[in-house]
């Protein structure tokens, strides 16, 4: 990891490479073994064996890693270079069993332990969601429970589909039963569309989370519903999980279950950049389906949905360090 006195290796130069030349590494920067360990671990989970309809989130972290090469080392919304506060890296992904959704699990908690072990916090590329609640588990097996930012369009509270209980669609629920969140501070943001029944929201609000809807955000706008949630985030550590489908389709089509009337990619980023006096400890993107994306739209959006959260967290780093 970098240090108050180390200078950390930031991405290839443009000026000299082409953004389009050398190997896709996110906003092309060093691979994890080049500086031996990282201050933000960006992961990819090429797994999508928990989808409940399009299948191809597996290529998501690839997608979303080829369309980062246009990102540049200045977040002028942010007013900061990420890569040169704090050591980012591409820490390669984590190959899962796509045929045993419960071992894949498993793999995914051990390998996160592991980079989280070296001090990184992690900036997840999936992969569908159901990884959400192993990387949930290494996080709170550091930090204790972690105040949960969900972005997506649906609640990912159900207890079951098929008998299973490890699938997209059920990561929160598990986590709550497990007791690896802070049931105080629980937040989805985009929800939408229609439901099974009413049951799916009061179970939902039985668990401690609560709802801001697509159509919140466009209502209260996004300087009002960044301000409600930092309230109720307040200093808990934070962990954010992005499902890619928080976006409106016209935003973000390549994704496994796309729903109308969602945020725009401008709303989503801006929520992000609201969010920087939160304590955040890592966090993750998931359901970029690239075979259903055109001219890279998804990828696009995510990549810059990941830049923002790199972002954060590097400045945090910086600050607790005493160098931004």
């Amino acid at each position: 990891m970098s240090t108050a006195n180390s200078r950390p290796q930031g991405p290839v130069d443009s000026s000299r490479i082409p953004r389009y030349a050398g190997p896709a590494t996110f906003a092309r920067l060093p691979r994890i073994d080049e500086v031996g360990s990282a201050d933000v671990a960006v992961v990819g989970v090429p797994f999508d064996s928990g989808v409940s309809y399009r299948p191809g989130a597996r290529f998501g972290g690839n997608a979303i890693r080829e369309a980062s090469r246009l990102l540049r080392p200045y977040n002028p919304a942010q007013d900061a270079s990420p890569f040169a506060l704090a050591q980012v890296a591409d820490a390669g992904d984590i190959a899962a069993n796509p045929f045993n959704i419960e071992e894949a699990v498993e793999t995914v908690q051990a390998a996160a332990d592991d980079l989280l072990d070296t001090g990184a916090r992690l900036m997840t590329l999936g992969g569908d969601h159901t990884i959400a609640l192993p990387l949930l588990r290494s996080v709170a097996r550091k930090h204790g429970p972690v105040a949960l930012l969900h972005f997506d369009a649906h609640l990912d509270t159900w207890d079951t589909y098929f008998g299973a209980e490890y699938t997209h669609g059920t990561p929160f629920r598990r986590a709550v039963e497990e007791g690896i969140l802070d049931t105080s501070a629980l937040s989805h943001v985009g929800i939408r569309g229609p439901l099974y029944g009413k049951k799916d929201l009061d179970d939902d609000e039985k668990m401690g989370f609560g709802i801001v809807t697509s159509a919140d955000v466009m209502r209260r706008g996004v300087d009002e519903v960044a301000q409600q949630l930092r309230e109720r985030i307040g200093d808990r550590p934070l962990y954010i999980s992005i499902d890619i489908d928080v976006l409106d389709p016209a935003h973000a089509p390549g994704t496994g279950t796309p729903e109308a009337g969602g945020l725009t990619s401008r709303e989503l980023l801006e929520i992000l950049r609201g969010l920087a006096d939160c304590h955040l400890v890592s966090a993750d993107l998931v359901e970029v389906a690239p075979a259903y994306d055109h001219a890279e739209i998804t990828s696009v959006a995510a990549s810059h949905t990941a830049y923002e959260l790199t972002t954060l967290m590097s400045r945090q780093i910086a600050q607790a360090r005493g160098g931004e």
